[in-house]
């Protein structure tokens, strides 16, 4: 009986243009996405689109089909809620355009963030993602996503006003639970 291994993306990737959070050039990512036998990888820079022309440029040149996204700050309140508990509150949404529609939604977006959001970090909410989520798929983020915190601060409650959200937008058929074994012991919450 032969074991194959399914193949792998990495759908959550930030590269040099996440200000202090990536390293990696998109050359590099590009030539280790090869090495790996990766058909396909994302970048998922924080809050900007900034890379996202050198890295559909690069991608199609290598022969690797590059995926758009970006981990976007989502306010907890509304956009223009602008005081320190809003900007304690934010959490991590990545969001991958999956067609042509989901990348003018994406680049819509991260436009709203930048100059309509801004504070500290640029912002979306969820009114704003709600409407311009066609297209998209939505991915749980980091242990700074919301779905992440109420896990791990074991709230019921929370969960279940988020499944409803995503429920009754058009990101709900689209919408991935990112788990990642670790040592961590919040992660094992």
């Amino acid at each position: 009986m032969t074991h194959t291994v399914p193949p792998f993306v990495h759908l959550h990737v930030h590269t040099q243009y996440s200000l202090l959070d990536g390293a990696i050039r998109i050359d590099a990512l590009l030539k280790r996405a090869i090495d790996f036998g990766m058909d396909s990888v994302a970048i998922t820079d924080h809050g900007t689109m900034f890379g996202v022309l050198e890295f559909f440029e690069k991608a199609g040149k290598a022969g690797v089909k590059p995926i758009i996204g970006c981990e976007f700050y989502v306010a907890p309140r509304t956009l223009t809620d602008k005081t320190v508990l809003d900007n304690k509150g934010l959490s991590h949404l990545v969001i991958l355009a999956e067609n042509s529609e989901g990348y003018r939604n994406l680049c819509k977006l991260a436009t709203i963030a930048q100059l309509k959001g801004f504070y500290h970090k640029p912002r979306i909410d969820k009114n704003v993602l709600r409407e311009h989520s066609k297209g998209l798929v939505g991915l749980s983020a980091c242990l700074h996503g919301e779905i992440p915190r109420l896990i791990g601060e074991n709230r019921l409650d929370g969960l279940m006003r988020l499944r409803k959200l995503i429920l009754t937008s058009s990101v709900r058929a689209t919408f991935s639970l990112r788990f990642k074994i670790t040592g961590f012991l919040y992660r094992k919450k």
